[in-house]
């Protein structure tokens, strides 16, 4: 049994955010980070390696620099690394992408009793498609929103949280599940995992080892093939410095009237 993990790199957002002319992010002037849903995916998955002893890969899809993340995920208990990189793939939007990093499930492999596991969404588009839209190209049964999951052979159950309460859904494996950060805390790197990290599997996909794959179509790949178009993309404004109101509960309601008053608010 084992269990893919699809993780992303994404630009810190507690940072500035730069565009470039075509509407893409300028990843390159960013800091970057591991999207954080994808965390909560990789814990996930090695909570059940630590229950059944399977094997975790983790996959990416990205630049080169993106290898730093995969090690990172080694570091923290997975088991092998899948680089998808080629300047064939940049630009894609959720459609492309699902393209992509499914032909690259599919080439390593799913068998009866494995797992594809992903985050619910990236920050930076918080879209929470690629995710389901492996699973439709993948023919998987899916499972998104897992806040709980408790593996019994080949059926998980699973614990959705939906806005109102939850949902139980029970599924066999093979199959895709996305989680929610409630989902788990995810765990630090060791000392000698990141020791062994540098002993563990890290391969590249590019475009060559794809390309043979019924998924990889030049025209529906990249950012050409990508049938999302983005009008405009911008940084928003900063908003300005807050007020800090002193005193009790009546002197700092008497001042925020005054204030509300002096803008013509109330």
């Amino acid at each position: 049994m084992k269990i893919i993990v699809s993780i992303k790199q994404v630009p810190d957002t507690s940072g500035k955010v730069a565009v470039n002319p075509d509407g893409t992010l300028n990843r390159a002037s960013m800091q970057t980070i591991t999207n954080p849903d994808d965390m909560n995916a990789l814990e996930a998955a090695l909570k059940i390696k630590d229950e059944t002893g399977c094997k975790v890969i983790v996959i990416t899809m990205g630049p080169p620099p993106a290898a730093s993340m995969l090690r990172e995920a080694l570091a923290m208990g997975a088991d092998e690394a899948v680089l998808v990189s080629g300047r064939e793939f940049g630009g894609s939007d959720t459609y492309a992408t699902s393209q992509i990093l499914a032909a690259a499930v599919q080439k390593i492999g799913v068998d009866p009793d494995d797992i594809v596991i992903c985050g619910r969404q990236a920050i930076d588009g918080d879209t929470a498609q690629v995710g389901p839209q492996m699973a439709e190209k993948l023919r998987l049964p899916q499972v998104t929103y897992a806040a709980q999951i408790h593996k019994d052979g080949n059926e998980i159950t699973v614990q959705r949280m939906l806005e109102d309460g939850y949902m139980t859904v029970k599924v066999k494996t093979p199959c895709l599940l996305t989680c929610i950060k409630e989902l788990n805390k995810p765990r630090y790197m060791s000392i000698g995992g990141i020791y062994s990290a540098y002993e563990k599997p890290l391969v590249t996909f590019d475009y060559e080892a794809l390309k043979d794959s019924p998924l990889i179509d030049p025209s529906t790949i990249g950012l050409k093939g990508s049938p999302t178009n983005i009008f405009k993309s911008f940084t928003p404004p900063q908003k300005g410095e807050g007020i800090m109101l002193e005193g009790n509960g009546k002197e700092t309601c008497e001042k925020l009237a005054s204030i509300l008053v002096e803008k013509h608010i109330i």
